[in-house]
């Protein structure tokens, strides 16, 4: 697979960047923009085309072993790859009870695009990095089998997330992404010029130390100015709650522009609230990059 391969996908790059008047951040003197990463591509839009586009290349063609969970939008693209590129790809599931059940959406898509969908129990999945389970799951795909990480976060990844910082470099001063795995944001904070925020969709604290694990993988070390904020998970990933449903809705009826639930709502809140708050100085840009579309819904909501 090489780049002409790559680029007959016709991504659209560089992603628009657009202006949002909202006077809930223009009366702190504040510029809104959103940098829609989710209109790259229609089946690999945002962080997802970024952080596979070099795995891609790397794989060359070969089959792709990847992991996720029931409502992994990188599972989805990594699926839609596959089928439009023609190469096989392999699914590793969080949940072997979810087996014997419908597939939900987000799998039902990855199966009509063509993915070997494997449902492991949720140790398994939890020790997949080691070295006997990894090579297990691999002893059942066929020879040559590529593999990226859950999430599509690797040092690969990372630097193809870094030309979206390069993209924002001195158009905005403040760039924002929700973080899954930490993959987009320790990219983003090493192109870009400005401050980078992280918003974590999941529970736990554990962002940081992989962001900075991933900028060593692909640096070598410690690259841009970012910083987390953990406040704004919603009761962890998948899920979302009320006064986020209303804040997303709201949102969607300023700009019409359809707020995806699991990642972008959770951001933009996010930023509302740094806002009111005061945490950016007045006269600054603040670039919210969009992942994805509001395709995705969330599993619960409390």
């Amino acid at each position: 697979m090489d780049t002409y391969e790559l680029a007959g996908l016709r991504p659209r790059l560089p992603s628009p960047l657009e202006p949002a008047a909202d006077e809930r951040f223009a009366r702190r003197g504040l510029t809104l923009l959103l940098k829609r990463d989710d209109l790259i591509h229609p089946d690999l839009p945002g962080n997802k085309w970024r952080k596979l586009v070099l795995n891609l290349r790397a794989a060359g063609g070969r089959p792709v072993l990847t992991f996720g969970g029931a409502y992994s939008n990188h599972l989805r693209a990594t699926a839609a790859a596959g089928r439009l590129l023609g190469f096989p790809t392999i699914g590793i599931v969080r949940g072997d009870e979810l087996a014997g059940r419908p597939l939900n959406p987000s799998l039902a898509r990855c199966a009509a695009d063509g993915m070997r969908l494997e449902f492991v129990d949720r140790s398994t999945y939890r020790a997949k990095h080691e070295p006997a389970v990894l090579a297990a799951l691999l002893g059942r795909a066929p020879e040559g089998t590529y593999v990226v990480p859950e999430g599509g976060s690797n040092a690969l990844a990372v630097e193809g997330c870094a030309e979206l910082g390069r993209e924002l470099s001195g158009r905005a001063d403040v760039a924002a992404v929700a973080c899954g795995t930490g993959g987009t944001l320790a990219g983003l904070a090493a192109g870009f010029g400005g401050r980078t925020l992280g918003v974590p969709v999941l529970r736990g604290g554990f962002l940081g130390a992989e962001a900075r694990a991933l900028q060593e993988a692909a640096f070598g070390g410690p690259r841009g100015d970012w910083w987390l904020d953990e406040r704004f998970h919603g009761g962890g990933y998948g899920r979302t709650t009320p006064a986020l449903d209303a804040f997303a809705q709201d949102f969607e009826a300023r700009h019409g522009l359809a707020i995806e639930r699991l990642y972008v709502a959770k951001m933009l809140f996010a930023l509302v609230s740094l806002a009111e708050e005061g945490a950016f100085p007045p006269g600054s840009r603040i670039a919210a990059v969009i992942t994805g579309s509001g395709e995705s819904q969330a599993v619960s909501s409390r």
